[in-house]
C-alpha cells in the first residue's frame, strides 16, 4: 500500500507512536515561527525553560500584527522580541518586512519539512509541501526547546482537483467551495491533502491561499505535493537547493475523497458572520458596499496584487468606496513599485497600507457603523473588523477589485474586462536585509508592560465552583479574547488583558470570575474555533477558570486549555448541556485520581441535586500536564 504526501513527511519526523489514524504521535519540528501578538509570551515561556539556544533547524520571529504604535507598549514588545531573538539564536523579521506566512513562504519554507507556528494560519506553508501546523505559543516554545510536537494522528482527506479555473475565478474560490462543502468544523481531526490534474494549473502562491484558509475548516493542516510548480517558485526565490519532489503514491489510501471540477467554479463570497456561509457572488450582485480591503496572509501575493493592478489600470474606484491594499511582504511591495503596478493601484484611488496583518485582525481600517466591507482575508467573525454591526464578506482579489470599481458586490466576469494574464516571474526581488541574524551577546530589553507568564497550581483533589458563563455553538477565540488595537498591545501583560475575557459577550465576566475565585465555562459545538491565540486559555486560567465543559472543541484551543491546566470536558449525553445554566454550582469530586486512573467523571449540580457524566479525550501525556497544573509545570519536572 502506497503513502500519501502527509504520511511520507510525518513518517520521516516521527519520534513517538505509530502512523495509525487516531493514535497519539509525536513529531520532530524542523522550523518554528512566531508573530508579535503571540511571540512575546512564547519567548517569555522559552526563557523560563532556561535553555541557552533554540534547538530547531530554523526559528523566525516576525513582527506583523501589533504594528500600530499608539503608545509605548507595542514598540516595547518589538524591542524585546528583537533582543530575545538575537540572544537565543532566532532570526528576526523587522516590522515592514511583511506578514509572517507570506515571508516564510518566500524565504524559508522547505518541502518535506515540519513547521510549527504560533498562528493558526501557519498551514499556509502547506502550499510549498510542508507539514505546517498552527499551535499555541507554549507549544512553539517547547519545540524551540527541542521537544517534539504531540498530536493525534489525523485522518487524511483527499481533495481531487480536476480541470482548470475559468477567467476571473481564483484559488480563493476553491477554498470557499471547500468550506461550503465541509463547514468550519468539517476539518477537525483531519489533514486536507490536494491532488489531481488541476494542480498543474496552480502556482505556489495560489496553493498557499488554499492551505492558508484551510485553517477555517478546523483542520490540523492542509498540504500540496512538491512538484514542478514548487521547484519553479523556489528557483525564482534563489532557493533551488531547498526543493525536493514529494508526491503521493498512485496507490495511496485516503480516509475520504472529494472531487472538485475547477472549470465548474464561479466567484464565491463568504457572508457574515462565518467563513462557511458561502454564496455565489452573482446571487449577491445588488449588495451596496462601503469598503473594500485587499491583502492579508490569504491574498497578498505578487500574483494577487498584479491581478488587482491589471483590473484597476486606467480606471477609478466608485465614489462611495474606500479601498485599501496591503502587500503581503516587502518583496511584493518592491516588485509592484518597480514595474509600475503600484502606481496603477494608487491612481485608481486606493490607499496603500502597511505590509502587515492590519485590517484582518481589526488593527485599523474598521468599517463605518452598519457598513458592508468586502475583504480578501480569511475570517469574518462578528466584531473582528472593529465594528460590531458591520457585515464582512470574504472574496477573491478579482471580486474585490470589481466591487471597488462599481460600489456593489460584483461578479468580475460581468465587467467585460480582458482576463488578467499572469506569468510567474523567473526571478523575484531578493533583499533579506530586513531579516536580522542572531547575536548571542545581545542584552535583552524589557519594557514595563512585559510581565512574567503566570502559572497554575497543580490540579486540586476536587473541582468546585459556579458556571460563570454558558455559550452557544461556534464560539471563537475572538469571542473569548478579542483582538484589535485596544487589546492586542496587552498580550505581554496577562493581568491586564484578562479584563477583556468575553468582553464582547459579557462585559462583567472578568469581574465576576475574580469575585467568585474562578469556576466553569459551558460551551456548545466547536468551542474555541479560529485563531491560535493562547491568551484565550491563558487569561481565563488567570481568572480561575477550572474547566470548560462543551459539546466539542476546536483542536488548537483544546490543546491550549490543556497547556494552561484548564480541563476540557465534554458531555456523555448531549442533552445534559441543557441542564447546566449560568450560576449553577458544580462539584467534580476526586478529579485528579479519576484522570490518573482513567475513570469516569461525574459532576454534581446544585441546586438541582442531579449528577451528569462528563467525558474527556486526553492522552496519558495530556492528563499528566493537566494534573501538573499546565505545561510549564510539567516541563520543569522533566
Amino acid at each position: 500500500m502506497g503513502c500519501t504526501v502527509t504520511e511520507k513527511i510525518i513518517a520521516k519526523h516521527l519520534v513517538e507512536g505509530r502512523l495509525e489514524r487516531g493514535a497519539p504521535i509525536a513529531i520532530r519540528i524542523d522550523q518554528t515561527l512566531t508573530q508579535d501578538a503571540t511571540g512575546t509570551m512564547a519567548y517569555l515561556q522559552f526563557e523560563a525553560m532556561d535553555i541557552p539556544r533554540v534547538k530547531t533547524d530554523l526559528s523566525v520571529s516576525y513582527v506583523d500584527h501589533n504594528t500600530l504604535q499608539n503608545d509605548f507598549m507595542n514598540m516595547d514588545d518589538h524591542r524585546y522580541l528583537q533582543t530575545v531573538a538575537a540572544k537565543y539564536g532566532v532570526k528576526f523579521s523587522r516590522p515592514g518586512n511583511g506578514i509572517c506566512h507570506q515571508v516564510h513562504l518566500e524565504r524559508f519554507g522547505k518541502p518535506g519539512a515540519t513547521l510549527l507556528g504560533s498562528d493558526s494560519h501557519t498551514p499556509t506553508g502547506g502550499g510549498i509541501g510542508q507539514i505546517a501546523i498552527g499551535a499555541g505559543g507554549l507549544d512553539v516554545a517547547c519545540a524551540m526547546a527541542g521537544q517534539p510536537f504531540y498530536l493525534t494522528m489525523p485522518q487524511i482527506v483527499k481533495i481531487n482537483l480536476t480541470g482548470q479555473l475559468p477567467p476571473f475565478v481564483s484559488a480563493k474560490d476553491i477554498i470557499l467551495k471547500v468550506l461550503q462543502l465541509l463547514t468550519v468544523k468539517g476539518g477537525v481531526g483531519k489533514i486536507i491533502e490536494y491532488s489531481g490534474g488541476g494542480l498543474q494549473t496552480l502556482s505556489v502562491p495560489e496553493r498557499a491561499t488554499i492551505t492558508n484558509m484551510g485553517a477555517e475548516l478546523g483542520a490540523t493542516t492542509s498540504v500540496f505535493p512538491s512538484d514542478a510548480a514548487t521547484k519553479q517558485f523556489l528557483q525564482a526565490q534563489n532557493r533551488a537547493a531547498d526543493w525536493q519532489e514529494i508526491l503521493a503514491d498512485a496507490d495511496a489510501v485516503y480516509d475520504t475523497e472529494i472531487n472538485i471540477d475547477l472549470s465548474a467554479l464561479e466567484p464565491l463570497a463568504a457572508c457574515p458572520h462565518m467563513p462557511d456561509i458561502v454564496q455565489k457572488v452573482s446571487e449577491l450582485k445588488d449588495l451596496k458596499v462601503d469598503q473594500v480591503l485587499i491583502g492579508s496572509c490569504t491574498n497578498s501575493s505578487y500574483k494577487d496584487l498584479m491581478t488587482v493592478a491589471h483590473m484597476l489600470q486606467g480606471r477609478k474606484i466608485a465614489a462611495d468606496i474606500s479601498l485599501g491594499v496591503a502587500p503581503g511582504s516587502k518583496q511584493v511591495l518592491t516588485m509592484l513599485a518597480q514595474n509600475g503596478a503600484l502606481a496603477d493601484i494608487v491612481a485608481a484611488g486606493a490607499r496603500i497600507l502597511e505590509a502587515a496583518c492590519g485590517f484582518c485582525i481589526g488593527m485599523g481600517q474598521a468599517p463605518n457603523s452598519g457598513g458592508v466591507s468586502v475583504r480578501t482575508n480569511n475570517r469574518n467573525f462578528q466584531g473582528r473588523s472593529g465594528t460590531k454591526d458591520a457585515g464582512i464578506y470574504l472574496v477573491s482579489p478579482e471580486t474585490a477589485a470589481a466591487t471597488a470599481l462599481t460600489g456593489r458586490l460584483t461578479d468580475p466576469r460581468a465587467l467585460g474586462l480582458q482576463p488578467p494574464k499572469f506569468t510567474p516571474p523567473e526571478q523575484f526581488s531578493i533583499d533579506d536585509s530586513m531579516t536580522l541574524e542572531p547575536n548571542p551577546a545581545t542584552e535583552i530589553i524589557r519594557g514595563p508592560n512585559i510581565k512574567p507568564c503566570p502559572k497554575r497550581e497543580p490540579l486540586a483533589k476536587d473541582l468546585t465552583g459556579t458556571v460563570l458563563l454558558k455559550t452557544g455553538d461556534n464560539i471563537t477565540t475572538d469571542d473569548i479574547m478579542p483582538a484589535g488595537s485596544k487589546v492586542l498591545p496587552l498580550r505581554s501583560n496577562v493581568p491586564a488583558i484578562a479584563n477583556f475575557v468575553f468582553a464582547g459577550l459579557d462585559p462583567d465576566f472578568a469581574k465576576r470570575a475574580l469575585e467568585q475565585k474562578g469556576g466553569f465555562i459551558v460551551g456548545g459545538e466547536n468551542y474555541g474555533q479560529g485563531s491560535s491565540r493562547e491568551h484565550a486559555a491563558l487569561a481565563p486560567m488567570y481568572l480561575g477558570v477550572k474547566a470548560v465543559i462543551a459539546k466539542s472543541f476546536a483542536r488548537i484551543h483544546k490543546a491550549n486549555l490543556i497547556n494552561f491546566g484548564i480541563l476540557p470536558l465534554t458531555f456523555a449525553e448531549p442533552a445534559d448541556y441543557a441542564k447546566l445554566t449560568q450560576g449553577a454550582e458544580l462539584k467534580i469530586a476526586d478529579i485528579s485520581s479519576a484522570l490518573q486512573n482513567k475513570k469516569n467523571i461525574f459532576a454534581d449540580i446544585k441546586p438541582l441535586n442531579i449528577r451528569i457524566e462528563l467525558t474527556y479525550d486526553l492522552s496519558d501525556r495530556d492528563s499528566a500536564i493537566i494534573r501538573a497544573g499546565g505545561m510549564l509545570n510539567f516541563v520543569s519536572k522533566l
